[in-house]
């Protein structure tokens, strides 16, 4: 076996062959895949083969769209046949509320740039006249362009294309070990030898907790058991073959949870199993008999999707049975794949945790090569990568979620939705105390989080839906309690880090658009990617000159952390802390807040003493050392106070008692999302991300072309002087019923012209409020333009920033 090589691909299955293949286009072909025993032998071999395009995010839509693009090039390319069905994929939708899923993706998909069509019930029965006895459906999205392939041959095309550019391929070939090398460099241990290499890419599928383990990572993916069944031939499809007519789609109907799909002149047959029936595989590392094999049947777990499908398709219980396959492949609890650099580690990157290899495979290939080549993707990978779950993903949260998400898989999923499995996990002090206030909960990053709060005699349960519900009353007035009086805002789960060291300054200065705020104050700046993009948005405070105090997004704790640890100077003189855990944060905002806050503190709370923007520490109520930031994400006077933790219990009873007076109202998430887009203030990973630069996510006023060098600054600069072709506004969207959400089109005259980042209800306006990414020449304010909502345009056009309140006043009370 080679001893060196630039990159080493573990893992022989499609992903790993995917990510050889898409290194060796991008010209590294001193590259190697190291696979335990022969090429598919993991879940590829036995996968179903299904490409379904349909995804509600704009990203994953596009990635599953340059997988098909990449495996309908492979043959003519390779010369190597994959048994490429582009058939068609059929969503059937028996209730209203499917069919309004189906609806608001319509426009998404033309965004994505992918193919999809809303069909009626006679439509359905003429594509899939095998479906006989669904009376209750009321239409199907239907994609053209979907299809089947075959799992082992695209997967042994990619790899001879690979092979073709140059790569070694080893086969029998398990890595047992791997040393970081004084030279920066890996060496991987093998039972045929050592070999050392720049990167490392973990693609091992099943292995994949055992990898991370020699890694030192914990990753939180186990593999799940799913099965098909391929019947005798059926005299329909026989019959069909014969007439020469084209091959059914794939079928998928909610009321029998699974998919059909023709196979030869049967059918193949894959029931979805409930959380309840779901099997774990390898929970504690995959058997050492395990190669190319298959587990028992198990046809009591799925007994009732076959007695549903037989009712709705009669053919499909007129004749035999062939065959069952029935074997594991990863998931995740988002079932979405790990893919990107591992947290940590310089130069490893992993292809783990992949839900669907085959559906998968081109996409990671081709984004993840292009992460490892060109330093960054040249669309928003976010969603995808490893860093986004934190060291809550532990074994046992992991086993839950996981049979969680694949065995609710089928189920009707809403926006926002927040799933029950494994919490609450991470709580905060102040849990009980708002439980019993009505606080209905949902969570990020691990901890709990109230996304809004039931008044008495109303059930403390969230509401779920594509239209406006009962709740939309109580978030409003947890609005209105902010705009005109005072609330309380449970912001705990914030990431919290501490920077300091004699070389700080000059280190964050090297890193953040903006200028480092001087002592006592507080800004806020944001650290881009190389060209230009948007990798974390922080609250910078500075506590002395040598202190800073960062905080971002929930998501963002490990993700940020592993970003910055990376650029920390190798001499030590600057200290990152991950200081999450051990303090707390209320928000008091609101015209009120002076008069709640003033009672329990001997900090002089006045705009002379204590002006917008600036940090005091200090004493409220009996808690000690707590930092009060004069900021806030809602746009009204107030203050952040960020509290050891240990005090929290008290400094939340002090408030509520303080603030009862004065009729505070505990305000929730859902509130705070109102709140937001009436002063156009920007979110992480929606209207700013990795693939949009800082120009294009209207953050001008945040950049500091002027200062020092940071990194991003030479893109921005070539981008203002080649010129900015979009730009994310604010609009207005008249709404009755149901509102935006994110990534519909937006539509100018009749044509696609830009996109939703994220939008909702503005309980303060009496109409929706988005940001648009859209053509500068559209993005003055007046531009008259439409949003699809549900599949009705609805009237939209281009506003002001900051609707509400736009020259900040509110904040300077």
């Amino acid at each position: 076996m080679q001893t060196h090589a630039r990159a080493v691909v573990i893992g022989g299955g499609c992903v790993g062959a995917a990510i050889l293949y898409g290194l060796t286009k991008r010209g590294w072909t001193d590259v190697a895949l190291l696979e335990r025993t022969q090429l598919t032998a993991g879940s590829t071999w036995h996968a179903a083969g299904l490409i379904p395009s349909y995804a509600r995010s704009i990203n994953i839509g596009r990635m599953i769209a340059k997988t098909i693009e990449i495996y309908e090039q492979l043959e003519a390319e390779t010369g190597q046949q994959v048994g490429w069905h582009k058939c068609g994929q059929l969503r059937v939708a028996n209730t209203r509320d499917r069919l309004d899923e189906y609806k608001s993706y319509m426009s998404v998909a033309e965004v994505q740039g992918i193919r999809a069509e809303l069909v009626t019930p006679q439509e359905i029965k003429a594509l899939w006249p095998l479906l006989e006895n669904n009376h209750e459906m009321l239409g199907a999205l239907y994609h053209p362009d979907d299809g089947h392939i075959a799992p082992a041959d695209v997967t042994q095309a990619m790899a001879k294309g690979a092979r073709d550019r140059g790569a070694k391929v080893h086969l029998n070939t398990e890595v047992r070990g791997f040393e970081r090398l004084m030279s920066g460099e890996w060496k991987v241990l093998t039972n045929k030898g050592e070999i050392v290499c720049e990167h490392i890419i973990s693609a091992t599928g099943n292995y994949a907790r055992q990898t991370g383990a020699m890694l030192g990572l914990e990753i939180p993916a186990i593999p799940i058991l799913h099965q098909y069944w391929i019947t005798d031939t059926v005299p329909e499809i026989a019959d069909r073959k014969r007439q020469g007519l084209r091959e059914m789609p794939i079928l998928r109907d909610e009321a029998f949870e699974g998919y059909l799909r023709e196979e030869g002149d049967g059918l193949m047959f894959g029931p979805y199993e409930k959380t309840e029936h779901l099997k774990l595989f390898a929970e504690n590392g995959v058997p050492e008999w395990f190669g190319a094999d298959l587990v028992e049947e198990d046809f009591d777990a799925v007994a009732w999707n076959w007695e549903r499908a037989m009712d709705l398709v009669p053919a499909l219980g007129r004749v035999g049975i062939k065959a069952n396959v029935r074997g594991p492949f990863q998931m995740t609890a988002d079932e979405l794949p790990l893919m990107g650099p591992a947290w940590g580690l310089e130069n490893v990157w992993l292809a783990e945790g992949v839900p669907g290899g085959i559906l998968w495979g081109g996409a990671i290939g081709y984004y993840l090569s292009e992460r490892i080549v060109e330093g960054g993707n040249s669309l928003d990978t976010s969603e995808l990568d490893p860093r986004r779950f934190g060291d809550y993903a532990n074994k046992e949260w992991t086993r839950r979620k996981v049979r969680e998400s694949w065995g609710t898989h089928a189920e009707q999923h809403y926006p926002g939705q927040d799933m029950p499995a494994a919490r609450p996990q991470k709580t905060a002090p102040s849990y009980d105390i708002l439980t019993g206030r009505g606080a209905v909960w949902g969570v990020l990053n691990g901890w709990e989080m109230p996304n809004w709060f039931a008044p008495a005699g109303i059930e403390a349960q969230d509401q779920y839906s594509w239209r406006w519900t009962e709740k939309g009353q109580y978030v409003g007035e947890e609005v209105h309690a902010v705009r005109n009086g005072v609330g309380l805002v449970e912001m705990t789960p914030m990431t919290k880090f501490e920077v300091s060291g004699p070389a700080a300054e000059t280190w964050l200065d090297g890193i953040l658009a903006n200028r480092l705020p001087k002592t006592g104050r507080v800004n806020l700046s944001h650290h881009l990617t190389r060209s230009g993009g948007v990798q974390a948005e922080y609250v910078v405070a500075r506590l002395a000159d040598d202190v800073f105090y960062l905080v971002s997004t929930p998501r963002a704790e490990r993700w940020n952390f592993d970003d910055l640890s990376r650029l920390l100077p190798k001499d030590g003189g600057v200290q990152l802390r991950n200081v999450t855990n051990e303090r707390g944060c209320f928000t008091i905002v609101g015209p009120k807040a002076r008069d709640v806050l003033q009672e329990l503190t001997e900090i002089d709370l006045t705009n002379e003493a204590f002006a917008w923007f600036s940090v005091r520490s200090g004493t409220v109520g009996l808690a000690s050392d707590v930092r009060l930031l004069r900021v806030n994400y809602e746009g009204e006077l107030g203050w952040e106070l960020y509290h050891p933790l240990c005090y929290q219990r008290h400094l939340l009873e002090a408030l509520l008692k303080a603030g009862e007076p004065h009729g505070l109202r505990l305000v929730g998430l859902h509130a705070l999302e109102s709140l937001r887009l009436e002063k156009s203030y920007r979110a992480m990973y929606r209207d700013m991300n990795p693939e949009l630069t800082a120009w294009e996510s209207n953050l001008d006023r945040f950049i500091r072309l002027d200062k020092a060098d940071f990194i991003g600054r030479d893109a921005l600069i070539r981008q203002k002087e080649q010129g900015i072709r979009q730009r994310s506004v604010t609009i207005s969207i008249d709404t009755d019923g149901a509102s935006s959400l994110i990534y519909e089109g937006v539509y100018h005259d009749g044509k696609l012209v830009g996109r939703i980042t994220s939008g909702g209800y503005s309980y303060t306006l009496g109409h929706d409020i988005a940001f648009a990414l859209l053509p500068v020449e559209l993005a003055d304010p007046g531009t008259k333009l439409e949003v699809p909502i549900l599949g009705d345009m609805r009237r939209a056009q281009v506003i002001s920033e900051s609707p509400y309140d736009p020259q900040g006043f509110r904040s300077r009370m």
